[in-house]
């Protein structure tokens, strides 16, 4: 049965008031264009690409993230593959899964999930991940080649975000951003493309003093913190696009009530499961002062996934010799 026709993407309305910037509808406009390019790989390489994630231990977080890129891979026509490993394995256990599948010439991408346990050095981990497989965009050398301005594989999720921006033609040459966290995962490698993007770029931690009149002065505000509703209405500019990134599970009903104040949905999703995942922005207020804003769960999430499997159909071109078309 063929699939039913994609939503197109609206452009969004600076003059607007609390836009929703859909990444799930996005996620889905990326997997398909990706699932067209490997159709045209396959009949000229004569194989399909392929992504293999090493999984370690039994975090329910990790394991879903991991399940949900497999999924993305059987969608498009990749092949998707999980090894498992004992959260008691040792770090030369794990240093010698990810020699082994640098080595297998099958393997385009190769993707070590994070957190490893304390035992295994994730940082010596993520080092030994060849670069031209290296679809979380985590080795020096990927780093390097980003901030530099050369070809690489970026992080998964601030090129979701890029992405979604392009898609809602948000306009970024000369405006200034501003990111509230300062991860290797988010907060980097989101201003790196930025400053590609001709942004003027204010990264911001925990030490910035009148961090709200700072968030304020940002035509682009994203939040990448892991704090639940940490930015709030005073930290949002009015007409500002607001990128909320953080993923946080709360199992307190009256916080929930407080930050969604007669929302029946999230009220009886959080009587079924006990928790709802809220972002980093507090939504329900924030979003009246925002041009656009992206809700969670339904925002960046779903664009992380797609561009690791983006990712995977890249690193498989480069190495077939295709990067160059």
């Amino acid at each position: 049965m063929a699939e039913k026709p994609l939503d197109e993407i609206t452009p969004f309305d600076p003059d607007a008031r609390g836009r929703r910037l859909d990444g799930k509808l996005t996620s889905s406009h990326i997997l398909a264009e990706v699932g067209e390019h490997v159709t045209e790989f396959v009949e000229r390489v004569g194989r399909q690409p392929k992504l293999v994630a090493v999984l370690v231990g039994d975090d329910p977080a990790s394991a879903t993230y991991v399940a949900s890129k497999a999924r993305g891979c059987e969608r498009v026509g990749i092949l998707g593959e999980t090894l498992r490993l004992d959260a008691e394995v040792t770090h030369d256990t794990v240093a010698d899964t990810v020699r082994t599948l640098i080595a297998d010439d099958s393997v385009d991408g190769v993707l070590v999930q994070l957190p490893l346990p304390r035992q295994v050095d994730a940082k010596a981990i993520l080092d030994l991940v060849d670069p031209a497989k290296d679809v979380d965009g985590f080795h020096p050398a990927s780093v390097g080649r980003l901030w530099s301005g050369r070809p690489a594989l970026a992080p998964a999720t601030p090129s979701g975000v890029i992405e979604l921006l392009h898609r809602y033609q948000v306009p970024l040459q000369g405006r200034h951003a501003v990111i509230v966290g300062r991860s290797n995962i988010v907060g980097k490698p989101m201003a790196a493309l930025l400053l590609r993007e001709h942004c003027t770029v204010t990264v911001c931690h925990s030490r910035t003093r009148d961090l709200e009149a700072v968030c304020r002065s940002g035509d682009l505000l994203i939040a990448a913190v892991g704090r639940t509703a940490m930015i709030g209405p005073d930290h949002v500019r009015d007409g500002a696009v607001v990128i909320d990134v953080g993923i946080n599970r709360i199992e307190d009903s009256e916080l929930l009530a407080e930050l969604y104040p007669g929302n029946e949905k999230r009220r009886r999703g959080f009587a079924k499961r006990g928790y709802s995942v809220v972002g980093d922005v507090d939504y329900h207020h924030a979003a009246p002062k925002a041009a656009a804003i992206t809700p969670v769960p339904g925002g960046v999430g779903r664009l992380t996934v797609a561009m690791v499997i983006a990712n995977t159909l890249a690193a498989a071109r480069r190495r077939a010799g295709l990067d160059s078309e």
